[in-house]
């Protein structure tokens, strides 16, 4: 098989069926139920923290970013994080999340927050919330339920309930 370079872009709206169509074969349709996809529902991601992995023009992977609010804290939520099974342990994920947090630091963005496995993200950052300090609206095994914190002290100032932040009609 010959080796073709990947390149990790930030997502652009052409993207968004080839993407949807990652998520479906990734996931499955018992993705609309989970409580992260209730943080994301009707969000647009942030597109300046949104990447793809293309493998020449194939799409093989995506992370999306949206954001939320932490109690009185703006906040962002992770994911979902997407690798085309064909491409699994190739690095791809560690790539998007890298090109993904590192965007939330340069831009200024405080924490991220995501429901994960936690031994996979704990490598770029993320340590299970504290029981307690957030809330989100519908249940979540807590070992799953992860922060980032990208500057300091945010963990102990941001508290309660984490909601959605719907775009202005």
């Amino acid at each position: 098989m010959t080796d073709l370079k990947l390149t990790i872009r930030r997502e652009l709206p052409a993207d968004a069926e080839a993407v949807e169509k990652l998520h479906e074969r990734a996931f499955g349709p018992g993705r609309f139920a989970r409580t992260a996809f209730r943080l994301r529902e009707g969000v647009p991601p942030l597109a300046d923290l949104s990447f793809t992995a293309l493998v020449g023009t194939l799409i093989v992977g995506s992370v999306r970013v949206s954001p939320v609010m932490a109690g009185e804290e703006p906040a962002l939520v992770l994911g979902p994080l997407t690798v085309d099974p064909a491409f699994e342990n190739r690095g791809i994920g560690a790539a998007l999340m890298n090109a993904s947090l590192d965007a939330a630091r340069k831009a200024g963005h405080s924490l991220v927050l995501l429901v994960g496995d936690a031994p996979y993200y704990a490598r770029f950052g993320f340590a299970p919330v504290p029981p307690g300090q957030f809330t989100l609206p519908g249940p979540v095994d807590p070992r799953r339920f992860l922060a980032c914190p990208l500057q300091d002290g945010v963990m102990e100032r941001a508290r309660g309930p984490v909601t959605a932040l719907r775009p202005a009609r």
